[in-house]
Parts: C-alpha cells; sequence; structure tokens
C-alpha cells in the first residue's frame, strides 16, 4: 500500500498548502521502512506543496536496521537535517523481548553511519521499566548512549496500553515489571547521568545539547497549532481539534475520493485552550510564565486556578518564583495528579 498511501498523503497536504510551516515531522511508526524512492517521492511532494523555508527544523523518525547509505544521503539532500533513532534498550536480551528487530550493536552502526553521511542532529529514544529489566540494565544502557555523544535524547517509561499483547500478558500476572521506586530510581538517575554530561533537562522526558531542544515538540508542549497528516494523524488547527481515520486502507479510500479522512473533530474554546496550556506548559522543566499566560489570554492565571495553584505550591508539587510556575521533583514524579488540577 505504500505507493497509494504516499498519494494519499500528498493530496491530504495539498489542502492545507497555505499553512505556514515551521518544522516538520516524519514519524508515526518507522518511515524508513519506506524504499530511497518511495522517501524521495514524498518529501518532493511535500516540498512542492508547502514552503519549506531554509533552516526549518525537518525531522525523520528511523528504527535501528531499516536505513543504509542511499536512504541517509536521500533523507539529507530532501531537506532533512535531524533524525531520531529509536535505540529503546542497549540490552539485547531486552529488544528481543520487546520484539525489535535490530540489537545494540545495529543501533551503533545506524548511528555512526548517520553520522558519517553528515547528520549532525540526532536524538536517540529510549525506553525504562521494561519487562525484566533492571536498575543496572538501564544505567548501563545510558551511559553506552551518553558515549555515542548524541544531541539529544529522550527517555519514556513503557506504558502498558489497551488492547495489545503486553496488556493481556500483564493481566494473566506473565509481565515482570519494575516496582514503582524502582522506576522512578531509573528516571532520576537517567537525569542524573545526562545533565552532568552537559545534557539540558528541558522537558520531563527529553534532554538536549544547548541549543538542540526539539522545536517541533515544544510546538505541542506550548499549545501552539499542528497539522497532522496520513492515517491516524492528529491536528490542532484553527481552534479544532482533530484525528484522522486510523486504518489505512480506508484513509487512502477516503483521500482517494475527495472525502475529508477526518472522523473525530472537537473545537477548543477559550476554557479548554486555558486548561491544555497549562498542563502541556507544565510538562517543561521551566514551567510556565505568569506573564505569557495573561499576554496570551487577557486574563490572569490566579484568577482562574488561584486556589489550585496555592494547593500544590502547599503540597510541595510546584514552586513559583520569577514570575514562572514550574514542577517541583515531587511534581514530576506526581505530575499527572498535577495536570488533573487544570483539567476541568
Amino acid at each position: 500500500m505504500i505507493d497509494g498511501y504516499i498519494g494519499a498523503v500528498l493530496k491530504e497536504a495539498y489542502g492545507y498548502r497555505n499553512a505556514d510551516i515551521d518544522t516538520v515531522f516524519m514519524g508515526g511508526g518507522t518511515p524508513t521502512l519506506m524504499s530511497a524512492g518511495q522517501i524521495s517521492r514524498l518529501l518532493s511532494g511535500l516540498a512542492d506543496t508547502f514552503d519549506l523555508k531554509k533552516g526549518i527544523e525537518f525531522t525523520a523518525e528511523a528504527n535501528p536496521g531499516t536505513l543504509d547509505e542511499e536512504k541517509l544521503s536521500m533523507l539529507l539532500h530532501s531537506g532533512v537535517n535531524r533524525l531520531s533513532i529509536g535505540a529503546q534498550s542497549m540490552d539485547d536480551r531486552l529488544l528481543k523481548k520487546l520484539g525489535r528487530i535490530h540489537s545494540s550493536g545495529v543501533f551503533t552502526e545506524t548511528f555512526e553511519e548517520a553520522r558519517h553521511a553528515g547528520f549532525d542532529n540526532i536524538n536517540v529514544d529510549l525506553m525504562f521499566a521494561l519487562p525484566d529489566q533492571t536498575y543496572g540494565d538501564w544505567v548501563d544502557t545510558v551511559n553506552k548512549i551518553v558515549v555515542q555523544k548524541p544531541e539529544h535524547v529522550s527517555c519514556y517509561g513503557l506504558t502498558i496500553e489497551d488492547n495489545t499483547p503486553y496488556r493481556k500478558m500483564y493481566e494473566r500476572g506473565e509481565l515482570r515489571l519494575p516496582d514503582e521506586d524502582t522506576e522512578r530510581e531509573m528516571y532520576w538517575n537517567a537525569v542524573s547521568i545526562l545533565e552532568s554530561n552537559g545534557y539540558a533537562h528541558y522537558e520531563i522526558s527529553n534532554f538536549a545539547k544547548k541549543g538542540r531542544e526539539c522545536r517541533h515538540n515544544l510546538i505541542y508542549w506550548r499549545d501552539d497549532s499542528y497539522i497532522g497528516l496520513g492515517a491516524g494523524a492528529h491536528s490542532y488547527y484553527k481552534g479544532y481539534r482533530y484525528a484522522n481515520e486510523q486504518v489505512p486502507e480506508r484513509y487512502i479510500d477516503a483521500v482517494c475520493k475527495g472525502d475529508s479522512p477526518v472522523v473525530q473533530r472537537e473545537y477548543i474554546d477559550r476554557r479548554n485552550e486555558m486548561e491544555e496550556y497549562f498542563f502541556m506548559g507544565l510538562r517543561l522543566m521551566k514551567g510556565i510564565g505568569i506573564d505569557d499566560f495573561e499576554h496570551r489570554f487577557g486574563e490572569s492565571p490566579y484568577n482562574l486556578y488561584g486556589k489550585s495553584m496555592d494547593r500544590l505550591l502547599k503540597l510541595g508539587l510546584v514552586n513559583i518564583a520569577d514570575n514562572r510556575m514550574y514542577l517541583t521533583e515531587k511534581g514530576v514524579d506526581l505530575s499527572n495528579q498535577v495536570f488533573m488540577e487544570f483539567m476541568d
């Protein structure tokens, strides 16, 4: 379906041809499974549709084992200037349990090939709290990634999603997951290792060398607009949040017939926007600017959320200093509870 899918994505993109684009993120799975020719067709089509200004951040996700010299060259010469490589772990035993097609050695080869091709802005995705993963396993992975010197590192705790094999195994008691205390120790140890090696901890799960924060993801955390293209893609554009058909065949069929692929749409009113601004912005370690909120919404957050802010302060979950509100370490550990304070 790949060729038909690319055609549908480009047709959907044309409907947004007048949009002002600041960043592009090609992800949602493993786009580098496409051939070099298919990647070229997709990227050329996007360049023909949008004004992709010089200096924009253009990221492509890639899993180790799906890149080669030809694809890397194609990506680089088509405008991609940032790679996000899904290493997940440097423990081959754990990678096998996750069902990954690569080994730690293949990741290292992929990373070095990307450097050789000319990529000077690379993110590495890691996962912790995996089944049968020990504290020592995780520390070993983080230390091995630091040696590679990527510009950006993302560390996400494993979540057990509904309707997945892991969920069924979990319910049957077949998954041996680290306990909550160990999971938190894993997280804060990664923070310590990465910060001591020059990475700024700028968002709950993300770390960057100076000036290499992910500009695309900052759009989400600042509650700004974005356009999602493709099956299952989500958008926040012109006051609406909406989602496309998830099944690729249905998505392709709808777009090719000239129908909208959107299957879910919600208008975000001013109150919803303020709530989202709070719980997305608090993911950033520098938090939310009180003046920034007032400038955007014309109202003080104290008038709207004063009781919640006071309660979170007393519980030691947030600090307010220099006209900014941000999570404490305790607040990071209990961030979902903090975010709930600002949701109606």
